[in-house]
């Protein structure tokens, strides 16, 4: 049996932390974030290449399958960064366009190959066909962040390459094993 004191003593327990124990615990908090904040950044930049690599494809996919469902000739024509519009030539209709600032991917440089294209166009067998206004038609896209935002050691540049036939394909171009489903 407890005494009146005993009891009395136990009921008073101290609750939360003591001013050592807080000051303890946010120094460890400063130090892992110390730790991990440049690595967020890495993580944050090799995110809008993704983000700007996933927008372009979807539009490239939805010009073939637009051209294939309208039986018609459409294109996708690209802007600054990587902006598009999706569009039927022969009507002018605009079927879809996509801002460079939505998913926030202003900091990410598009390169097209050959270097002086701007669109691509599909036919309605959704193969790769002649531009309406004889320009080179694109068959890959780069995009990657500048080397002043990210080293290149640690970004993670896409490529985006479109067959003849028409497959549009995302590939990392630094996969060099053979066999790799990511291999350009």
């Amino acid at each position: 049996m407890l005494s009146a004191a005993a009891r009395v003593l136990r009921g008073k327990r101290q609750r939360g932390f003591t001013l050592v124990e807080l000051m303890i615990g946010v120094a460890i908090l400063g130090i892992l974030l110390t730790v991990a904040l440049p690595e967020f950044s890495t993580w944050i930049q090799n995110t809008k290449i993704r983000t700007a690599a996933e927008s372009v494809l979807s539009g490239l996919q939805l010009a073939r399958t637009e051209a294939v469902r309208r039986n018609l000739n459409v294109q996708l024509a690209f802007g600054t960064g990587s902006t598009w519009t999706v569009s039927v030539p022969s009507t002018g209709e605009q079927i879809q366009t996509r801002s460079s600032a939505e998913g926030s991917t202003e900091n990410v440089t598009v390169t097209k190959t050959p270097g002086a294209a701007t669109m691509i166009t599909f036919n309605s067998l959704g193969r790769r066909t002649a531009n309406a206004n004889a320009s080179a038609a694109i068959d890959q896209i780069d995009i990657d962040v500048p080397t002043a935002l990210l080293a290149a050691a640690k970004s993670r540049e896409l490529r985006i390459t479109i067959s003849p036939g028409g497959n549009v394909r995302m590939c990392v171009p630094r996969v060099t094993i053979t066999g790799d489903p990511r291999k350009c």
